[in-house]
């Protein structure tokens, strides 16, 4: 690769920590270590506790960067670990979520009128429950003025909010959206848990058209080429960790 896309590489590596959604890891793990001849494996074990049921193997040899030179090796310890793996049962589900909330909405609503506000609302859903159905998202909820949706992916929810905030400005509105990620519990049909606390609880942080997103997202979002405008840390009500946010810009 060219110097600047390395030097680029190297900077989105050096900023990414994903160690706090390794516990949600629900498939069967095998971590590869480098048998270099040194006892010490307090990073490899930290990382291995992290992971529910990982299994630990270590390869000698020569290696280049992440490569290994025995790679039929590498293949059979991975094919060995796979075949004997039961992944850990679980009602729970690795997802992100994304609420959004109308600005202004009881002023919009004196300053117009019942019905006009009525009309005004149904177009907003048209138009929300639209970018759902193109960026796959799955509404959870409505409550009012506010929808509730998981995603698969970060990367699709923060494509779906800066969509959502560009179209619903056409109505006159602006709204603020929360995005998260983490552990999904399955209730009555229904996605709960804290990650779902949290993620309302950003969106109550956020400013008019402002797309805000914890540092998980950022994280799992690296490289995506999206802008981001650091908001510093906050305490988020009913949560006992303060979360690190962050601004989408586009």
């Amino acid at each position: 690769m060219a110097p600047s896309t390395a030097l680029e590489w190297i900077g989105v590596e050096s900023q990414t920590d994903v160690t706090a959604i390794l516990p949600l890891v629900r498939c069967p793990t095998v971590l590869i270590d480098h048998d270099d001849g040194s006892p010490d494996l307090t990073e490899t074990r930290y990382i291995q506790g992290l992971i529910p049921g990982a299994e630990l193997t270590r390869i000698s040899g020569e290696r280049t960067g992440l490569v290994f030179s025995d790679l039929a090796t590498v293949t059979e310890r991975v094919r060995d670990s796979v075949d004997a793996a039961h992944a850990p049962a679980t009602g729970s589900v690795l997802g992100s979520v994304l609420f959004t909330d109308i600005v202004g909405s009881t002023d919009r609503l004196a300053s117009i009128g019942d019905q006009a506000w009525a009309d005004l609302l149904r177009r907003h859903h048209d138009l929300v429950r639209a970018a759902f159905a193109r960026w796959g998202g799955t509404e959870n909820d409505n409550a009012g003025d506010g929808f509730y949706a998981t995603f698969e992916g970060p990367g699709r929810a923060i494509r779906c909010a800066l969509d959502i905030v560009e179209r619903i400005r056409s109505l006159g509105l602006e709204i603020r959206v929360g995005i998260h990620a983490g552990e999904l519990e399955s209730v009555d049909g229904k996605y709960a848990g804290l990650a779902v606390a949290i993620g309302a609880r950003i969106t109550a942080v956020a400013g008019p058209s402002e797309v805000l997103i914890s540092r998980t997202v950022k994280d799992l979002t690296a490289g995506n080429g999206f802008a981001l405008e650091d908001r510093g840390v906050h305490e988020l009500k009913g949560v006992s960790e303060a979360r690190h946010l962050y601004r989408v810009l586009g």
